[in-house]
């Protein structure tokens, strides 16, 4: 699990793609500390397991879904991305949940200025649009930022100068492509309403969480599984 608060920018040394996967060599320095082979490293917000460990770098696979569904298969040499070690059991929480799994990708639209902030606007699939709401969280490229506004076919984040300096957001132009990670809660949510929904409607009254798909998600039913 990780925060979406950026350790640091790193940049990549080499991407190696054969056929529907590859795997990705970065040069790094903060991550390193306390990293062993295994650990997870998100990279643009695509959670990576370090296979490999070299002097001022780490190596990872990347595999066949993680093409499809971010934009590490555009990555090359010389590349600047962000990254992020897995969250410690002892740490802050200063973001919100990531889970490092990409729902997909984005496109940055236009880019403004006001006063110290930048808007950053970013189209999306109407599948993640619906998941955002506005205030709530999203994680763009692995950071973790606040929905300021939500629209039709876009919705914008506004980007204060430090997350500006610390991460690779603002050194990126319309067009490009970032990727999108929703809010875990939302998806959950979105995963249990469906499927009482879907119940419902076929006429089954078999089970819901165990709750009966006419009870529903209910705070009865939630205290039954310990919440």
């Amino acid at each position: 699990m990780f925060t979406g608060i950026i350790e640091e920018t790193g940049i990549v040394k080499n991407v190696e793609i054969r056929g529907e996967s590859g795997s990705v060599q970065i040069d790094a320095k903060k991550v390193l500390e306390g990293t062993k082979v295994g650990d997870s490293i998100a990279v643009n917000g695509v959670c990576l397991t370090v296979t490999s460990l070299f002097a001022g770098g780490f190596c990872a696979d990347v595999m066949a879904e993680t093409l499809r569904r971010s934009s590490l298969g555009a990555l090359s040499s010389g590349a600047k991305v962000n990254l992020e070690r897995a969250m410690a059991a002892d740490g802050r929480f200063g973001g919100h949940i990531v889970s490092g799994h990409i729902d997909g990708t984005g496109i940055i639209r236009q880019m403004a200025k006001e006063s110290n902030a930048v808007w950053v606007y970013i189209g999306t699939t109407a599948e993640i649009l619906g998941l955002i709401v506005e205030k709530g969280s999203i994680a763009i490229d692995g950071i973790s930022l606040t929905v300021a506004k939500l629209r039709g076919q876009d919705f914008a984040v506004s980007v204060i100068p430090h997350t500006g300096e610390e991460t690779t957001l603002l050194s990126k132009k319309a067009g490009d492509v970032v990727n999108l990670e929703n809010d875990i809660i939302g998806k959950y949510v979105q995963r249990f309403l469906g499927l009482r929904k879907n119940n419902v409607s076929n006429g089954n009254s078999g089970d819901f969480l165990n709750g009966g798909a006419e009870n529903g998600l209910t705070e009865e039913r939630l205290r039954q599984l310990g919440y």
